[in-house]
């Protein structure tokens, strides 16, 4: 259960042997900090059944906090195989309400634009629809 902890060791590792300054890394809406956003619902399941993935992922998110690479945390709510939309809303911190979802597709077009730019530099973006 330490895949997430692996993988950014070997992203950063790999990042910082290549001279590559930024990463931009897709984490799970209720891990970390967003776990207080969440709905009680989510927050039940985060608890019990994802338990042991969301700290591991926690792991992996606080390692690339601290790696020294110009970072950005992504934060999707529920992902669907939908077409892209084009309106979403993202947020350092964004309050939940029923059963938030948003497409794979808006949310790397979101990670893809944010890579390109310094808005999001070392901060964490929660999106959804």
């Amino acid at each position: 259960m330490d895949l997430f902890d692996r993988a950014s060791a070997a992203v950063i590792g790999a990042a910082q042997q290549q001279g590559v300054s930024r990463l931009v890394w897709m984490s799970s809406f209720g891990v970390g900090d967003t776990f207080e956003l969440a709905t009680v619902t989510q927050r039940t399941m985060y608890r019990t059944l994802l338990r042991r993935v969301y700290a591991n992922k926690k792991i992996a998110d606080d390692r690339i906090r601290s790696s020294g690479l110009d970072w950005m945390l992504v934060f999707p709510t529920g992902l669907t195989n939908g077409r892209a939309k084009g309106t979403y809303r993202v947020g350092d911190r964004l309050q939940m309400r029923g059963a938030p979802r948003i497409s794979r597709a808006d949310v790397a077009t979101f990670m893809l634009q944010a890579a390109r730019g310094g808005e999001w530099s070392r901060r964490n973006a929660v999106i959804t629809d």
